[in-house]
């Protein structure tokens, strides 16, 4: 199969889709992979490293032109016209609450498998957890750069990987960690594996005010798949938090969990409203590009090779993780809730046109 790895075009965005570890075992499997040159350069892997790990050089056209294209984040603006029907997308694609780009990518035919949305037999999501793990911990340290020891309580709200990490990386910090949770069966999960120096919770509405208006550190950690992020911070909230307190939202590729939050960007990645400082950077991982490459591709792998190997139909056909990844088949929409904000009818994807 051809497998196209193109140059990632997102602002602070460094991480490659596959690294020459990973390619070199597609290569030995027979695969024709293309790597867009300059693919690696910012996370210091020469052109030189990919062919010598058996890919081929390719322009930016020639990359998107494969029938299994891997890349790290969601389309650009400036990628739209690389799109075509044919090649199967497959990354990180946060469409849910940008109905404009779900219709862009349906106009152009797409079809796409959502990285964030592939989930096991066991509920668990293998592509979201090593970049939700390096978020988590990331965001409690970019606040304590800003804040040091005056960084005295923090709220995590939410308990996947980059909530328990966050709450882990806090705790051993040194601060006093309360964790609030959506559900019971969660709030005790999380109790158990962080032990008793952390405070677990239900994700309440009093709970959250009670904690919230003297954090010094407030994590947005929530993951709803394939739904915008419920706004657990309205802005009546935040303009009672403490002066310069922080809000790390994590959750901002599906809105966040502020009502005063935005995405930014590594270059400019807080500002200021209501007198609480926002770290809003969607792409938090990309600041540790060598370690989140080397993690995110490793986890791809299997599914590559799958899809590779087996063909896309087939494969889709025969692996329940990859199919509930599925956003995109030749422009239909497959998830209900992507599809109806963007006003737009909702099919079953794959199973309806291939059966």
């Amino acid at each position: 199969m051809r497998i196209g790895v193109p140059r990632e075009t997102k602002e602070g965005e460094r991480r490659v889709g596959l690294t020459p570890a990973e390619v070199s075992v597609l290569a030995a499997e027979g695969h024709d992979v293309r790597v867009e040159r300059g693919a690696g350069l910012a996370i210091g892997i020469a052109d030189a490293r990919f062919e010598a790990a058996g890919a081929r050089l390719a322009s930016a056209d020639e990359a998107w032109r494969s029938e299994l294209v891997v890349k790290v984040k969601e389309v650009q603006p400036a990628e739209l016209d690389r799109v075509r029907e044919g090649p199967m997308l497959f990354g990180y694609q946060h469409l849910a609450g940008e109905p404009d780009r779900a219709l862009a990518l349906v106009r152009r035919r797409a079809s796409a498998i959502a990285y964030e949305l592939v989930c096991d037999e066991r509920g668990a999501f293998p592509l979201l957890a090593p970049m939700s793990a390096i978020a988590g911990r990331m965001a409690v340290e970019k606040a304590w750069e800003s804040l040091g020891r005056a960084a005295s309580k923090v709220l995590v709200l939410g308990a996947g990987h980059a909530g328990l990490d966050a709450a882990a990386t806090a705790r051993d910090l040194g601060a006093s960690v309360v964790v609030l949770t959506r559900s019971a069966s969660s709030r005790d999960a999380a109790a158990q594996r962080l032990g008793g120096g952390v405070e677990c919770g239900l994700a309440e509405s009093a709970a959250i005010e009670r904690h919230a208006i003297d954090a010094d550190v407030v994590v947005g950690a929530v993951f709803v798949p394939g739904t915008p992020t419920p706004k657990l911070l309205p802005r009546t909230l935040v303009r009672r938090m403490r002066r310069g307190a922080w809000i790390a939202d994590i959750s901002i590729d599906a809105g966040g969990v502020a009502e005063t939050s935005r995405a930014t960007t590594h270059a400019e990645p807080t500002f200021v409203d209501e007198g609480v400082v926002h770290y809003c950077v969607p792409n938090i991982p990309a600041a540790d590009p060598v370690g989140a490459s080397a993690a995110l591709a490793r986890a791809a792998l299997p599914f590559v090779r799958r899809l590779a190997a087996q063909g896309i139909e087939a494969a889709l056909r025969a692996d329940p993780a990859l199919r509930s990844g599925l956003l995109l088949w030749h422009g239909a929409l497959s998830h209900r809730g992507i599809a109806a904000e963007a006003g737009l009818p909702y099919t079953c994807g794959f199973a309806a046109q291939t059966t």
